[in-house]
């Protein structure tokens, strides 16, 4: 189970001069997969009075947001095949000594990187069709219910829902035969809200269900002869007699109702709810990125991580031989070049571009990509951003 663990770590007479850098989970990449039948090849959508979004199937798949000002160039978008949504369950372990903090990502349980689209369209919150049809999406939509009520969300909105998921393969071969093993795989519903906030923001937020897993086998007709049916067959006939109960465990035959088998079977897999969601976005390469609140050792942050964590700012921050002796003194007092007591999950770029997150979850943006931007927030099964455009906005920059 994934958990989060603080611990107070107390410093020492003579303390690691050089401590290592941290654990974190790495930049997550996926794949993007849509049903033709059900999303259109090319369509523009409506987002309040003054936005509109572009969705395309070219490269694999890509959506686009942009002011009706500028229809030809991008506010936000995705990275054309690549999937924009996904999510993580692992455990954290925070340690504490006198203000500074180490953050350490240990087991990664699982990462569900794979996206599919089953449904891009415009919505009024009084779609009484899409809640009748859909339960797990009445909380979502009672939640911008009140959201409306409260910030005067302008409509239509854009919606987009599909799964997040991974799948683990196995290849065994049978005498003159193969067939591949499907381990079992773990999926997730997703619903992506895109909205107008006022003539110059925009607003998109992503709410993830609980983690589902299924079991399935497939077997390929390549060589699936006589002789190889019937050696399998003896096999299975052999596992039977010895082992039952555990054949019958492994393949997920168990003798409860519909209702329970999915409790039993996510209970043994060891599924919990997400802790981490990650939104993946293009960037170019020659891009440069300011802001994140107060920073002290860069300008432009393309190529860095920058994890949203306030803390003490260290002395020396890397600078040596300050870092070294205050290290030296009191555990991890030197800090790094991402450590700051004042840091804000906001930025603008040279193409101007801006974003920033609403609530207060750590968070890490990773800008390590030429091609793309990610954003990670943990303990949080939701993400919440707002993109910002105002009368500078040109194609000149």
């Amino acid at each position: 189970m994934a958990s989060l663990k603080i611990t107070k770590k107390h410093h020492k007479h003579l303390n690691n001069p050089f401590p290592s850098n941290p654990k974190t989970l790495p930049c997550i990449h996926g794949n993007l997969l849509f049903d033709f039948q059900s999303v259109p090849s090319e369509q523009i959508y409506d987002i309040g009075k003054d936005f509109q979004s572009n969705w395309s199937s070219k490269n694999g798949g890509s959506l686009c947001i942009f002011h009706k000002s500028e229809p030809s160039r991008s506010m936000w978008s995705t990275v054309p095949g690549r999937s924009f949504v996904s999510a993580a369950v692992a455990e954290t372990e925070i340690e504490e000594s006198r203000g500074s903090f180490v953050i350490k990502d240990r087991d990664i349980h699982l990462i569900c990187n794979h996206q599919t689209i089953d449904n891009i369209r415009t919505i009024d919150t009084s779609d009484i069709v899409l809640r009748a049809n859909n339960q797990d999406f009445t909380s979502f939509s009672n939640g911008l219910d009140q959201e409306k009520q409260n910030k005067g969300i302008q409509l239509p909105a854009l919606l987009i829902t599909g799964k997040i998921f991974c799948v683990k393969k196995r290849k065994n071969s049978i005498q003159s035969s193969e067939f591949i093993e499907k381990q079992p795989s773990t999926y997730a519903k997703y619903w992506m809200l895109f909205d107008q906030k006022n003539k110059n923001q925009i607003g998109f937020q992503v709410r993830l269900a609980k983690p589902k897993v299924e079991h399935r086998q497939k077997l390929s007709p390549r060589n699936y002869g006589y002789r190889a049916f019937t050696s399998k067959f003896g096999r299975i006939r052999r596992l039977q007699v010895g082992c039952s109960r555990y054949f019958s465990r492994k393949r997920g035959i168990i003798t409860v109702s519909p209702a329970e088998e999915e409790n039993v079977i996510m209970k043994n897999e060891g599924v919990t709810d997400f802790n981490r969601i990650c939104i993946t976005y293009s960037s170019e390469k020659s891009e440069k990125f300011y802001g994140f609140g107060e920073q002290f050792s860069h300008m432009d942050f393309k190529g860095k991580r920058v994890p949203i964590f306030v803390q003490e700012q260290g002395i020396g921050r890397g600078d040596q031989p300050i870092t070294f002796a205050a290290n030296l003194v009191s555990y991890r007092a030197g800090g790094d070049e991402s450590t700051t007591y004042a840091p804000s999950p906001f930025y603008m770029t040279s193409r101007m571009r801006s974003l920033y997150l609403e609530g207060y979850n750590y968070s890490v943006f990773d800008l390590t990509k030429d091609d793309s931007v990610q954003i990670q927030v943990s303990k949080s099964s939701s993400i919440h951003c707002r993109v910002i455009i105002n009368s500078s906005w040109h194609s000149g920059l």
